[in-house]
């Protein structure tokens, strides 16, 4: 690891964050409203660290920041003050899901002209020969009349062919109506999610360390120094050192369980 994790919520962090919680759910409108920009601007910054995540969906960085608010604002509403985790910890899924809701069901699909008009062509080829034979096309036939390659042509038809909504019905094996979306399994987000869980609920941890362990966890694991580096960069012996990573280790495993 080339870096420090940074925690999600020092115990500062998590007092701020539930006072302002607190605020941004009461009756009062004015309050509550200042409260919610005030943790906004706090969290602004998990926000974009999800929203990097989805950076090569084809949607622009400010337009996901935008969705990823609307998910922030949505866990500042819904948040209960009297549970255990964290407020960052919380956050993380609607956020996520709120990202992940919109690249599914508004995100842009775009085809380039020339696939446009070669699907064009190739359709308007497939409908005379149908028309006039009776039968349907090859897709090498339809190639060789249109100049271009099969696999070209492939490519024309399917930006040609209708778009299907992800929240469209569909029909399982046993005929109940379900939507298409659900069907297909983003492994890869579910991932990213987990990761980020974890990632903050490590960074959680380590701020709740002795500052000299926090050096340790640093300089060991994020700088990848040997037990004598650490112990020469910290003043005490390797013996130390190994003795105070067990313990760290122990911690660890107490606070992640």
């Amino acid at each position: 690891m080339s870096e420090m994790i940074q925690p999600a919520e020092s115990r500062v962090g998590y007092e701020f964050n539930r006072e302002l919680l607190s605020r941004a759910q009461s009756g009062d409108e004015t309050d509550a409203m200042r409260a919610t920009e005030l943790l906004l601007d706090a969290n602004r910054g998990l926000v974009r660290s999800i929203a990097m995540r989805f950076r090569d969906r084809g949607v622009d960085m400010e337009d996901l920041m935008q969705i990823g608010t609307i998910g922030m604002i949505k866990a500042i509403r819904s948040f209960d003050l009297e549970r255990g985790t964290s407020f960052s910890t919380y956050a993380v899924p609607l956020i996520f899901g709120e990202i992940r809701r919109y690249i599914r069901d508004e995100g842009p699909i775009k085809v380039g002209r020339y696939y446009k008009r070669l699907g064009a062509m190739i359709m308007n080829e497939r409908a005379r020969i149908l028309s006039s034979e009776g039968r349907e096309a090859h897709i090498d036939e339809l190639a060789e009349l249109c100049s271009v390659s099969p696999e070209e042509a492939a490519i024309a038809l399917d930006a040609s062919s209708p778009i299907i909504s992800l929240s469209d019905k569909a029909f399982s094996t046993d005929g109940e109506g379900v939507e298409v979306g659900a069907l297909i399994p983003d492994v890869e987000s579910e991932t990213e999610l987990e990761r980020l869980r974890d990632k903050i609920a490590l960074g959680e941890a380590i701020s709740q360390m002795p500052s000299q362990w926090q050096k340790i966890v640093l300089l060991r694991y994020y700088r990848d120094m040997t037990q004598q580096q650490t112990a020469d960069a910290l003043g005490l012996s390797q013996v130390k050192i190994s003795r105070e990573e067990k313990k760290i280790v122990e911690f660890l495993r107490e606070k992640l369980s």
